[in-house]
């Protein structure tokens, strides 16, 4: 297993340093020397059925089918945010490639699950204080509403990265908050650890996305009582709290006194003692799991609250996930039972997240084997919340909150190995200086080959999954980047995105496509009559923490 932390890695900003990455699994970098690369495979062919009439008829039709949509005249009853942490259009792209060529295809021609929905368009992902952001504002933005700083989760703008004392009464209330406290069923769900900042965001408030267990947390912030992140989701204020979290990260959960129940000679990191999971475990219906033997045990009609904790840091990447020791359940199995609990739960309906988290982890690292793998993986659980959903009634919105620099150039033949050399008009493509070079590659990070002049890759197997793409700039962690990022929509509400939208309008295609949390919201702001004000409303936006409260007294009887 993988046990070291993986966190984004910010641009160059020295007040926030190391303080918000720390390092990543060193993936070996193949040589020649170590893996002798068999001859590269001919480009495969394109489908035989293809031709200028088919072309031409088929684009007729999806724009036929294009014109006719029309927005679903309903409100959504439950709602699902995938998102793939570092998914950009890039890779996006290229793993669409990659899982057409995994099933025999050219791969071009493939789609991703989510790319056949009907509503798409693109999302601005800068944050207040970075113009390339890092995933704890992004997805602040995503379920708050509003855009913040760098660092720091679902709090404003006014909270001072890793002050807590600036973050007193900053909290804004998030989507999956919201829910809960209207008597919606929620869960999240992650391949990365559940403190993590994406999933973290929809539940936690600090100015300090790394306050992942009480031992991060700072002199300071004990001094003004902040709560470490863990802490925050048993300690959940709204509703019942959450049914469903599954993902890893157990040793945030356990103290340093008691033994990972999969890793000899391990422990948890909390030192206030708490074993979190048996906490949660005492609510009635609760149920704790860390294996995939125990969560395939669960029975999601006698389960009310659902916690499973699958390693001691972010779960495997899906390439190495048949090896875990414990073994864990796919993304898509995650998906489906957390569906499956929350269905159970609430007449109302439900709010679920889930995060294709470690696409970004495997970008940082320069490895685009397991980056593409991962988010083929999250393209799988996404086809089966589609599988289990009407889109008369849920929702789906699938986006990335940030993109990285890698890239996917050269003139490759149409069919090539998307890992493999670019092979132009059935020849090996050359550099200058006679060498052989890949189709994707990356704009800085770990795979920097110089200053020696580039490698011959002719005896490397660049299709291995442990290969690192080659990088023009060396750095230890490759970065995020800062162009927009897709979001694809269906259900009700999906018909408002339009354009290119600010990544905070997310949050509010949400609420307002949702019965419940659009009459609250209504009541609250005046925001009604399909999002126009009509008159003014008894708060001033943004919903903070205390407004939460105070208005749930206030309007229980309309509710």
């Amino acid at each position: 297993m993988r046990a070291n932390s993986h966190r984004s890695a910010l641009p160059v900003r020295t007040v926030l340093g190391a303080a918000l990455c720390t390092a990543l699994v060193a993936l070996p970098l193949l040589s020649a020397s170590v893996a002798a690369a068999p001859k590269q495979a001919a480009p495969k062919a394109p489908p035989r059925a293809e031709s200028a009439q088919r072309w031409f008829e088929e684009g007729a039709e999806t724009a036929r089918a294009g014109a006719n949509l029309r927005p679903l005249p309903f409100k959504a009853k439950n709602v699902i945010l995938f998102v793939g942490d570092g998914m950009g259009i890039s890779t996006v792209a290229a793993a669409r490639i990659r899982e057409g060529q995994l099933k025999g295809g050219s791969g071009e021609e493939n789609f991703l699950s989510f790319e056949k929905l009907p509503y798409v368009s693109l999302s601005k992902t800068y944050s207040v204080d970075g113009q390339t952001p890092d995933s704890a504002p992004t997805m602040t933005a995503m379920v708050t509403g509003i855009k913040t700083n760098q660092g720091v989760l679902s709090v404003t703008q006014k909270a001072k990265y890793g002050d807590c004392a600036s973050a007193r009464g900053q909290g804004v209330v998030t989507m999956l908050e919201l829910s809960e406290a209207l008597g919606l069923a929620t869960g999240i769900v992650s391949t990365a650890r559940i403190t993590h900042a994406t999933p973290a965001a929809t539940y936690a408030h600090t100015p300090n996305r790394d306050w992942e267990s009480d031992a991060e947390l700072s002199a300071e912030a004990k001094a003004n009582g902040c709560k470490d992140i863990a802490r925050q989701l048993i300690e959940f204020p709204y509703g019942d709290g959450l049914e469903v979290a599954l993902g890893g990260g157990r040793s945030y959960f356990l103290p340093n006194t008691v033994s990972d129940p999969e890793d000899a000679g391990a422990a948890g990191r909390r030192k206030d003692g708490r074993n979190l999971p048996q906490e949660w475990s005492k609510r009635p219906g609760a149920n704790y799991v860390w294996n995939k033997a125990q969560f395939d045990a669960i029975d999601p009609r006698r389960t009310r609250h659902l916690l499973g904790l699958f390693e001691r840091s972010h779960m495997e990447y899906e390439q190495d996930r048949p090896n875990d020791t414990g073994k864990e359940p796919s993304l898509a199995e995650m998906t489906s039972k957390a569906i499956d609990v929350l269905s159970n739960n609430s007449r109302k309906g439900y709010f679920l997240m889930v995060e294709g988290g470690r696409v970004d982890h495997a970008h940082h690292a320069g490895n685009a084997s397991r980056a593409l793998t991962d988010a083929i993986a999250l393209s799988d659980a996404v086809r089966a919340a589609l599988k289990k959903t009407d889109e008369r009634d849920t929702l789906i919105i699938v986006t990335a909150d940030h993109s990285h620099t890698f890239t996917v150039a050269g003139y490759p033949d149409r069919g090539n190995d998307i890992l493999g050399k670019v092979v132009t008009n059935g020849q090996l493509a050359l550099d200058k200086n006679g060498k052989p070079y890949t189709t994707l590659g990356y704009v800085n990070g770990p795979g920097y080959r110089g200053p020696n002049a580039r490698p011959d890759l002719s005896g490397v197997d660049t299709a291995h999954p442990d290969y690192l793409q080659e990088a023009t700039v060396p750095l230890g962690d490759e970065t995020h980047a800062a162009e927009d990022v897709g979001i694809y929509a269906r259900g009700p509400g999906a018909h408002a995105f339009q354009g290119v939208v600010e990544q905070n309008t997310i949050f509010h295609v949400m609420a307002q496509s949702q019965r419940n949390t659009s009459v609250f919201l209504c009541t609250l702001f005046g925001y009604c009559n399909n999002g126009f004000p009509r008159g003014r409303g008894a708060l001033a936006a943004p919903l903070m923490e205390e407004d939460l409260r105070a208005g749930m007294a206030r309007n229980q009887a309309k509710l």
